[in-house]
């Protein structure tokens, strides 16, 4: 017979706490070979598969699926053959799997140098499927739950109260014994009395039932933290929201001459990719833009790189992934990377490390028809750019009405560190870029 080793729940993520057991895709007694995936866990920040790190036989599984665990926490035993097998876990110490199961670059990415890559962990790599936001530690505001009020002490031994006292509580029903005395030396007086029938005990809070036609939903997983992100961020960052309504036919008609040239033929060309670059060209001439508020070291801190967020509805909820370094990308680079990220997070395979370290965001509400929004920051970024519908509409052009082609721009930021000068000049440069994207992109590159 095999050594027996239990396997505990890693930490699947940037210090999380607990997962649920979303399903298991080995049942007991069944064969694992190393790196095969053999259970599925559900964190607030991906859906995990979480790979054997044995060859051997899956002999217990400890956590039922729908069930959740926490971390460090025994997952699974193995059942493992030959000497040499890895001593068991002990349960205070988990390897923590933060940053594994990321996609590789491209290879028609540019190589950007960084620091030396960390030894890769023995416990093998969960691959992600997708993650929410991730906050930093210094965006989220801390909680504080004052303690409890003691509870008064009721004293043991026989009560003192007056006769008539006394009376009062036998008319009506309140056991003496059970009144927290205050009059002299102890004594129960007749106010005490009367308190105690007044102030009845609180009944324990209730689930109010859902009826016939009600659905309940649990709050969990990517809805959760984005609830929790969002309330945080509104709460801790004041939030100002300036709009722009520009003319980009010059940026409709440049989309169409683009979508024909043959170094676009393998990606998408769409409005979002001259938004993005738009974005990134005027962040180039505002970098204070693109900058967060370090709470806990009382300092402005200016992004050397621009990752750039684009935020993405998928069904297990709003996540923004975002394109590392992408002011270094060229046009045809930008649009590879937001191609292969609006296919990731469609399939839901966003990887950890496209989901951490964004610095500046855009969403586009316009592919629902929507004119605009007033967004809420991404905690930790100091600004995101909402993007709406493009319509025809009427508008002055050359001195003359004509149809052309027109959007609503929206800028939500940080007003703690960027002012309102600033968040309207950055916003006019983007909706100049957009009006005309070919005399401003050689203009300002």
């Amino acid at each position: 017979m095999g050594q027996k080793i239990t396997f505990n729940l890693p930490d699947l993520g940037e210090g999380l706490t607990e997962g649920e057991v979303a399903a298991w895709l080995v049942e007991p007694g069944g064969e694992v070979k190393l790196n095969q995936p053999f259970v599925e866990v559900e964190t607030a920040k991906a859906l995990v598969e979480v790979p054997s790190p044995y060859d051997g036989v899956l002999a217990e599984h400890h956590a039922e699926a729908g069930e959740t665990i926490d971390v460090g926490k025994p997952l699974a035993t193995f059942e493992v053959e030959g000497a040499d097998a890895p001593a068991p876990q002990k349960e205070e110490r988990t390897p923590n799997l933060v940053g594994y199961g990321a996609r590789e670059a491209g290879s028609k990415r540019r190589k950007r140098k960084g620091p030396a890559e960390t030894p890769a962990a023995e416990a093998p790599a969960p691959v992600a499927r997708s993650l929410a936001p991730v906050t930093p530690p210094s965006v989220i505001a801390p909680s504080f739950t004052p303690p409890p009020a003691p509870a008064p002490e009721v004293p043991t031994g026989p009560v003192l109260a007056k006769p008539p006292v006394r009376k009062l509580a036998k008319d009506l029903g309140v056991d003496l014994a059970s009144v927290v005395p205050t009059g002299p030396n102890g004594t129960v007086s007749r106010a005490d009395v009367e308190g105690a029938v007044a102030a009845p005990a609180a009944p324990a809070p209730q689930r109010v039932a859902a009826s016939a036609e009600d659905q309940r939903i649990p709050i969990k997983g990517v809805r959760k933290l984005t609830a929790q992100n969002m309330v945080a961020s509104a709460f801790t960052a004041p939030h100002v929201t300036v709009f722009l309504t520009c003319d980009v036919t010059g940026m409709m008609e440049t989309v169409k001459e683009f979508k024909a040239r043959k170094e676009f033929a393998d990606v998408k060309v769409t409005p979002l990719l001259f938004v993005a670059k738009a974005v990134l060209l005027a962040a180039r001439r505002h970098p204070m833009i693109n900058a967060r508020w370090d709470e806990a070291a009382q300092e402005i801190v200016v992004k050397h790189d621009v990752n750039l967020g684009i935020a993405a509805a998928t069904p297990r909820g709003l996540v923004v992934p975002n394109v590392k370094a992408a002011q270094d990308l060229t046009l045809v680079e930008l649009a590879e990377a937001l191609t292969s990220l609006a296919r990731t997070a469609r399939d839901g395979k966003t990887s950890p490390a496209d989901m951490s370290g964004g610095t500046l965001s855009i969403t586009n509400v316009g592919v629902f028809g929507i004119d605009t929004g007033t967004p809420i920051l991404p905690p930790g970024e100091s600004a995101i750019l909402v993007f709406g519908a493009v319509r025809p509409q009427p508008w002055v052009h050359e001195g003359e009405i004509a149809v052309r082609q027109v959007t609503t721009l929206g800028l939500s930021f940080d007003h703690r560190l960027i002012d309102g000068e600033l968040g309207s000049q950055f916003l006019a440069d983007v909706g100049a870029f957009l009006s005309h994207p070919g005399e401003t992109l050689l203009a300002w590159t």
